[in-house]
């Protein structure tokens, strides 16, 4: 097996009966494992909600860990609706060629500062500084704010044993209490100061609002990125040809970031809360129970994907969930997605070849299912361009 391959664990039960079950924290999950439930399901918020109360509709748990309401995740219509009028705008800023010129600019710099170094730990020294840095701009943030959030490591709500940690947990919090502090004596054009300036049915967002968005943008936006630049640098490691390609045909980039979306799924799937007593595929769940929507599952259905297990650079037809679905759609997607554009097309104008040198994957223990996302630590030498 490639070492950059994420094999697919949820092959047998998705064909077999359509879900599986887990156990977290004592409080069970049903996984949806085909794209057609996954799609209706995540469409049905009546009866699977969002809007349950803080942390439990996330996987695993953050019940015992926070209880800010991430908004506009943790809310439904129309609810929902109002909240993300208010925010979208300020999320399609990536779209903008500003934006963008800012963010290749930044990837450039890493990139350089990586082929100088010749050999560099992926997660910890590119993708976590490239994705932190890439958040100041999403946020308007002055750059150096990116020191303090690398130093908080890969993950915002877990140690390094992967357990959920509310003293690391309360590092954000107190932070971003912090910024919004700030921002209320001295507003300026950064996100916290928009948001504090935004309405909501004729009033200000509250402090609390305020800090529910951003705990969502910092939480939702890191693991997933992170796990996102990992695996692709990983892939074009052992596909050459695939690199090769990229620089010979920059105009399938858009679709290969979808295709790498699409197979290494960076957030394997996220809960609803039931409202009423229902059935999934044929499984009696209960109200109150939890289901979650399993993105990476979805995403390898051999009924909607061709060659599913397979990286197709240019795949024609994609409906992948790797953004999650319906209204609930990741509002950072537009900032991931350029991000992505941007480092597979620098990376093709500047490095010739990659070589993993040694590496330790990251599993997700999901009871019967275990789970490759990425990599805890993985050593790559980028070998440079000579042009």
């Amino acid at each position: 097996m490639k070492k950059s391959e994420l094999p697919d664990p949820f092959e047998k039960a998705r064909s077999a009966k359509g879900y599986g079950e887990m156990n977290d924290q004592n409080d069970p999950v049903t996984m949806l494992l085909r794209h057609k439930d996954v799609r209706k399901s995540a469409h049905n918020w009546k009866t699977f909600t969002s809007a349950a109360i803080p942390g439990r509709i996330v996987v695993p748990s953050e019940v015992n860990i926070r209880d800010t309401r991430q908004i506009p995740f943790e809310v439904d219509p129309p609810v929902h609706g109002a909240y993300r009028a208010i925010v979208e705008p300020w999320f399609k800023r990536p779209l903008q060629p500003d934006y963008q010129k800012k963010l290749a600019s930044q990837i450039s710099a890493i990139i350089d500062e990586t082929l100088e170094k010749g050999v560099v730990e992926v997660v910890n020294d590119f993708a976590l500084p490239l994705q932190s840095r890439a958040l100041t701009l999403l946020l308007n943030t002055p750059f150096h704010e990116s020191k303090t959030w690398i130093s908080w490591g890969t993950h915002v709500f877990r140690s390094e044993g992967e357990a959920l940690d509310g003293d690391k947990a309360n590092i954000l919090y107190d932070y971003i209490d912090a910024q919004i502090d700030r921002a209320i004596k001295n507003p300026g054009e950064d996100m916290y100061s928009v948001l504090l300036s935004s309405e909501f049915e004729g009033r200000k967002l509250t402090k609390e609002e305020v800090k529910g968005v951003m705990v969502l943008t910092f939480a939702g936006g890191r693991d997933t990125v992170i796990n996102a630049v990992t695996n692709a640098i990983a892939y074009l490691a052992e596909h050459p040809e695939s690199l090769e390609r990229l620089r010979n045909e920059p105009e399938i980039t858009g679709k290969t970031v979808e295709e790498m979306i699409r197979y290494f799924s960076p957030l394997t799937h996220m809960g609803r809360v039931v409202t009423e007593d229902t059935h999934v595929c044929e499984h009696a769940v209960k109200v109150d129970s939890r289901i979650s929507l399993c993105w990476a599952s979805a995403n390898r259905d051999a009924s909607v994907f061709e060659n599913p297990n397979e990286i197709v650079l240019d795949r024609k037809i994609n409906p992948h969930v790797g953004f999650g679905f319906s209204h609930h759609n990741c509002l950072g997607a537009s900032h991931a997605r350029q991000l992505m554009k941007i480092l597979l097309n620098t990376l093709a104008g500047k490095v010739a070849s990659f070589e993993i040198q040694d590496y330790q994957e990251n599993i997700e223990d999901l009871n019967e299912f275990q789970r490759k996302v990425g990599y805890n630590h993985i050593n790559v030498k980028f070998n440079p361009l000579n042009k």
